[in-house]
């Protein structure tokens, strides 16, 4: 009896739950609403879930389990608050080297720090130095100086070294000088990257990227005396040390994050191919981080859902949002993760399926923040890493370059023809944007206005009304039929010549 119902109450709860399942099943969608939902849907779910429903038991089962484990890591920096001392390299002799550009780097060290919960910055201290690819950064006078400094400063609980990256030994230097923790550019940024990551697929990107400062941690670890992580200890029976063993670990975790990131990237291929297919134009919104792409997107679709956040990475998932151009065109706005100058190159790489949307998209509009300060150093910053994607060159070449922000900016003057004006929050210049993103995507997709005369009681004008953007109908009474004025792709009106000859 035990065997027989252990066999018969499972098959019956997923009865009852495809039962439930079709009952209150979804109405169709439109066709733009369908790709968007698609797309959140590989965000929001994660792999685990589209793969369960698309793959044998024995191949679906324990994947999300696994990319759970896979996820699951310790904090990157200190869970308690923090008073930070935002120490600043001033490298002399480098190009660009200016009071008002370190002024403006060591702002953006301290908008990092703050970026995170409980953090503020106590002290911000720039130190000129000849050597910064040296072991202590500095030279000998001012690291003597910074440490004699560190001592008179009991307030101080870390140090934020605004670098890129410090190598484990230079940490594990300065830490034992100073007496409290070192942390550089690549760890801030990525633990906010952590704070502000949603969903399954951002996350999975994070842990790619977390692993080589878990190999750098594992090896200071390993050197210091009498840790328990030595090289000299070993696993009974394994032959292997403990550190050998996480390297180890370490190195299976990865393949794991690149095989689930892989069918990400298959899944993302399929969406594009549908959207392909389907003939919906692409918009990719890119800028420097924080300059107001979200709120853009929210003024061009109206859409009351989205919440900006005046915050650095407060985007890291893209996301597709469905808006019309003046022709009553649809197109999908992506909103992707904003970038930062000296962003690690491991970060770009970990998030480089996500940015592979903007290398597929038909038009990019580059946003940026005109009433920072530092605004042309930040457009400098986002065409580089636009450039290192390699995309396609025609698609860099007619990029839109957006002001945001200009009611900000006194006396604002625009500095020629091909940029455009606008206040994303004040809803100023929405209109010639969406003007100039319309002559782009025609451009772009290879759509053309015709005026077609169709009969009104047959089947070509519903057709259109699917497969085209109706602009305009002018009936003809006496005839029974009526010019209509269409935006169409050159394949849908070859599908439409095809279908309705003559």
């Amino acid at each position: 009896m035990f065997s027989m119902r252990a066999v018969v109450l499972p098959g019956l709860r997923l009865l009852l739950r495809g039962l439930a399942a079709r009952s209150s099943a979804p109405p169709p969608q439109w066709p733009v609403r369908a790709v968007i939902a698609d797309i959140r849907v590989l965000g929001s779910r994660g792999l685990g879930s589209y793969d369960r429903g698309r793959t044998s038991g024995a191949e679906g089962k324990g994947e999300e389990p696994e990319e759970e484990e896979l996820l699951s890591a310790e904090p990157l920096l200190p869970t308690a608050s923090q008073r930070v001392c935002v120490l600043h390299p001033d490298v002399k002799g480098r190009p660009g080297r200016t009071p008002r550009h370190t002024e403006l780097q060591v702002a953006e060290a301290a908008a990092l720090v703050q970026a995170l919960h409980g953090w503020s910055v106590v002290r911000t201290l720039v130190v000129p130095t000849r050597v910064p690819d040296s072991r202590l950064v500095f030279g000998k006078g001012n690291f003597q100086d910074l440490t004699g400094k560190s001592g008179g400063c009991p307030d101080i609980t870390s140090v934020f070294l605004n670098v890129e990256r410090m190598a484990a030994p230079t940490k594990k230097e300065l830490e034992a000088a100073w007496g409290v923790e070192v942390f550089d550019r690549f760890t801030i940024v990525l633990h906010i990257f952590r704070c502000n990551a949603r969903t399954k697929e951002a996350r999975l990107q994070l842990a790619l990227a977390e692993i080589p400062l878990l190999r750098s941690t594992l090896s200071r670890r390993s050197a210091w005396p009498n840790h328990e992580g030595r090289g000299s200890r070993y696993i009974m029976g394994s032959g292997k040390s403990f550190t050998e063993l996480r390297h180890q670990a370490l190195k299976e975790k990865e393949a794991k994050i690149r095989r689930a990131l892989e069918r990400l990237r298959d899944k993302r291929s399929l969406l594009r191919r549908q959207r392909t297919q389907r003939e919906f134009p692409i918009v990719s919104v890119v800028g420097y981080t924080n300059c107001g792409k979200t709120t853009l997107i929210k003024a061009l679709t109206g859409e009351a859902a989205m919440r900006p956040c005046d915050q650095l990475f407060a985007t890291l998932d893209v996301t597709a949002h469905e808006g019309l151009l003046p022709s009553r065109i649809p197109v999908l706005y992506v909103d992707t993760i904003g970038f930062l100058s000296q962003l690690p190159h491991s970060l770009i790489q970990s998030f480089s399926a996500t940015l592979e949307d903007v290398a597929h998209s038909d038009v990019i509009m580059h946003v940026r923040d005109m009433s920072h300060p530092n605004t042309e150093q930040q457009k400098t910053s986002v065409l580089s890493t636009l450039q290192g994607l390699q995309l396609p060159s025609a698609l860099l070449d007619s990029m839109l370059e957006v002001h945001n922000k200009v009611d900000l900016v006194p006396g604002y003057r625009s500095p020629g023809p091909g940029v455009l004006a606008v206040s994303a929050l004040l809803g100023r210049g929405l209109d010639e944007l969406k003007a100039a993103l319309e002559e782009s995507v025609l451009r772009a997709t290879g759509r053309q206005v015709l005026t077609l005369c169709v009969q009104l009681g047959g089947p070509q004008l519903s057709w259109l009304y699917k497969e085209a953007t109706v602009h305009q109908i002018q009936e003809l009474p006496e005839t029974g039929a009526a010019h209509v004025t269409v935006i169409i792709s050159r394949a849908a009106y070859g599908r439409f010549r095809k279908l309705f000859p003559g």
